[in-house]
């Protein structure tokens, strides 16, 4: 056996693939990785499972231009395998179609979604390259994770919706000046396996830890145990999902009466206070926002509200925000009163404490504010003008000419007629996947780039196989990550799999602008392009070392990011005249003049408390009494490597996991490992029971990313035979201003499922007609 070891990046981590005679044998931790992601050695698994898409694959109604009636439609559909030639005469064959008759914005490229690590063969920047040279297409705008948190937060600390990553304490500054961090939403270490572009090393648990070890005190607000790590030794306040702003505004307001707030920051460097405390104290509507207020809509003891608002106040303190309580009916509103708590509590602008989002989310994020020029496939200038928010692609499909509310916007619907997805799978983000299915049928054409015979596959009409990262010449760069690593190919494509780069640049050929896509290079030569314009950009030899060198150590450190980043809250504080926010007054805006002209109903112009539509005090939850937390999960990256050994083997008789409270399943006759059923009036999905009090009573916890495989698709209530939660979750906007996804208000039950248990169809591919 005459091995081989390459360097491989991936989004959760740098490893070393061992390859025998052109076979993948393993994937190992690197050595000086302190906290290897145990996803990449399931890749393996995946690698030549019966799921790849080994050749050209057309959907046969779509082929016979039949109607998409039921057993002709996208999702029930077989599959006529062609070959490369006839693929690529189809696809460009359609796009002039499409272009010709409807015009350049009928085709969709919003293609949302993580694709692999890499900075040449980026999936989406592959593709909107290609769509855009040929004339042109509809773009989506913000992502599923932070939509509504992108759209708020430059209007309240100004600024590129990210930015404010660079203007946060990082873990070190918090372990050497914090006493207290507060965490609204956790700070789940599983989360923290992840970086987009790619990680050379993880970090974040070992620096949480020097933080614990250096006297910081947590509090982890959260329906979830384990969204803290227990060596954090943190406060666990369990809440009731969807009420961290009531929370928040309970303390706010104990602060306020109480004479805790920090009267000279909030006069000098924020604006609009007095409006917004007028709210606090119910001069608006008559109803102040006590500790008592808050203990009835968020669960948390009074006294336990007004002793947190005091420690806030009188200790060095960190707000922090997790992602996933702005995914939400009305999620722009804890993000803001976040901020908003932090200017009360003294301690905005000092080094190590005030306010953050997002930590351990990735692991980037805490651990350098930024890191330096690294050069990506080039942008092509998209001359479509029309985008939708992302998290309206059902609304867009079923709803063309539809005017809707966006960021002070009227936003007109296009009508799209072609769907080209590369790199991301819509049938694991996208809420009311049942109403997507339906949506799904109402375009000319789905064109989707897959490896796999996931979903998104599954309800394509033409389906391309595309090589892995694991099968390509790269290198990564992951946000904020002070390293780049190299991504040489460590085996041949699986079939007749192709790059996006391929596959695009034999269609640009088709149509007639092959040099323009390609530049006259091939891969390799675009690989190493990219690099030597980096390392120019960073000072050649005295930043990186030369391509030939960086290729055979594989690992370079990129020299650190400085800065200067603008917005910072430490200049605000110290003469906010001097060093203005880059918002319309300057300063902080916890009254929003802007937001406020809007007269949206559903977002004032400070935060406040509205009601979600779906949460355990509602009506609705007399019929279904249990709120579902649909978090990412620790197994994959949203739905990658389902198929991979470490998601597999996380499986109950091949089901997610579901946690329920003991009490909550000893009153349904639930016992642990037990198939159960999750349902609501949207749909129905089977799970494996996991008991634990880990979760609070009345909280159901299935992690997304299952791969969806319904009994009847886009048939609302069929069963999900495997566990993907987006069966149960609403397809309704945050709000009119973000118009972002609202996956965490969702109401369900659970209930024992004791008929024959269907066999998962979901990692099987569809039927192939021989013909």
């Amino acid at each position: 056996m005459t091995e081989q070891r390459r360097s491989v990046a991936t989004h959760w981590g740098s490893y070393i693939a061992v390859v025998d005679s052109g076979r993948l044998v393993r994937i190992e931790p690197k050595p000086d990785d302190p906290t290897p992601s145990p996803i990449g050695p399931g890749m393996v698994v995946a690698a030549d499972d019966r799921a790849r898409v080994l050749r050209p694959a057309v959907r046969k109604g779509w082929l016979n231009g039949e109607p998409r009636a039921h057993g002709t439609a996208r999702g029930e559909d077989v599959f006529v395998e062609v070959s490369w030639d006839q693929a690529i005469t189809l696809v460009s064959d359609e796009l002039r179609r499409v272009r010709s008759a409807h015009g350049d914005s009928a085709v969709f490229g919003g293609s949302y979604g993580w694709a692999s690590a890499g900075r040449f063969h980026h999936a989406q920047g592959q593709l909107h390259r290609f769509l855009a040279l040929g004339g042109g297409y509809t773009d989506s705008r913000n992502t599923y994770s932070t939509a509504a948190l992108e759209v708020v937060l430059p209007h309240v600390i100004g600024g590129h919706p990210w930015s404010y990553q660079s203007r946060m304490p990082m873990w070190d500054e918090i372990a050497e000046n914090c006493e207290l961090v507060v965490a609204f939403g956790g700070l789940a270490l599983k989360n923290s396996q992840i970086n987009p572009g790619g990680l050379a090393r993880h970090q974040t648990r070992d620096l949480q830890r020097r933080c614990r070890e250096a006297g910081v005190r947590f509090v982890s607000i959260s329906p979830i145990r384990s969204d803290a790590a227990g060596f954090l030794d943190a406060q666990w306040l369990p809440v009731v999902p969807g009420t961290d702003t009531a929370a928040m505004l309970g303390i706010a307001h104990t602060m306020l009466v109480n004479g805790w707030h920090d009267e000279d920051f909030l006069r000098r460097c924020c604006v609009g206070f007095d409006r917004f405390a007028a709210y606090l104290v119910g001069e608006v509507d008559g109803l102040p926002k006590d500790a008592a207020w808050a203990e009835m809509i968020t669960g948390i003891d009074r006294d336990v509200i007004t002793d947190l608002a005091r420690r806030l106040a009188t200790r060095r303190s960190l707000i922090m925000v997790n992602y996933a309580v702005q995914r939400a009916d009305h999620g722009e509103q804890p993000i803001w009163m976040s901020v908003v708590l932090a200017a009360m509590a003294g301690s905005m602008g000092r080094p190590g404490c005030g306010w953050g989002a997002g930590y351990a989310t990735m692991d980037a994020t805490g651990v350098a504010p930024d890191r330096p020029f690294v050069a990506t496939v080039p942008a092509a200038a998209n001359p479509v003008a029309e985008f939708i928010p992302v998290a309206r692609i059902a609304d867009a499909l079923l709803h063309p000419g539809k005017v809707i509310d966006y960021d002070g916007r009227r936003l007109t619907l296009p009508e799209l007629r072609l769907v080209y997805w590369c790199g991301g799978n819509p049938f694991h983000h996208h809420q009311d996947l049942h109403r997507l299915a339906r949506a799904w049928q109402v375009p000319d054409t789905v064109v989707v780039h897959e490896a796999w015979w996931n979903t998104s596959a599954k309800f394509a009409d033409i389906v391309l196989p595309v090589a892995t990262s694991l099968e390509r010449d790269d290198f990564a760069a992951g946000f904020s990550d002070p390293h780049i690593v190299a991504m040489p190919k460590v085996r041949e494509p699986a079939g007749e799999s192709r790059t996006d780069h391929q596959i695009f640049a034999a269609l640009a050929s088709r149509l007639g602008y092959e040099r323009e896509f390609t530049e006259s290079r091939s891969e390799s030569a675009w690989v190493r392009h990219l690099y030597e314009q980096t390392r120019a950009e960073l000072g050649g030899d005295a930043a990186l070392p030369g391509f030939e060198e960086f290729w055979r150590v594989s690992t370079a450190a990129l020299p650190p990011s400085t800065g200067p980043f603008p917005g910072s809250f430490e200049d605000l504080r110290t003469d906010p005249l001097r060093f203005p926010l880059p918002t319309p007054s300057g300063r902080i805006e916890i009254f929003s003049e802007k937001i406020d002209s809007f007269g949206y109903d559903d977002c004032a112009g400070h935060p406040m408390w509205f009601e979600p539509t779906e949460w355990l005090r509602a009506d609705l939850s007399d019929r279904y009494p249990l709120h579902l937390i649909s978090n990412q999960p620790a197994s994959r990256l949203h739905s990658q490597y389902d198929n991979g050994g470490h998601s597999l083997d996380s499986k109950i008789r091949g089901r997610e996991p579901a946690t329920i409270n003991p009490l909550d399943a000893e009153s349904r006759g639930i016992e642990n490992g037990m198939i159960v059923r999750v349902y609501n009036d949207r749909g129905s999905c089977l799970a494996g029971a996991v008991l634990s009090d880990d979760v609070m009573p009345g909280v159901v916890q299935l992690s997304t990313g299952a791969w969806w495989d319904p009994v009847r698709p886009g048939r609302r209530g069929t069963l999900d035979r495997h566990s993907n939660p987006n069966v149960l979750t609403a397809d309704r906007p945050c709000s009119r201003l973000s118009q972002g996804p609202s996956a965490l208000s969702a109401l369900v039950d659970v209930e024992r499922y004791d008929g024959p248990l269907p066999e998962v169809l979901a990692f099987s591919p569809p039927g192939l007609d021989g013909r």
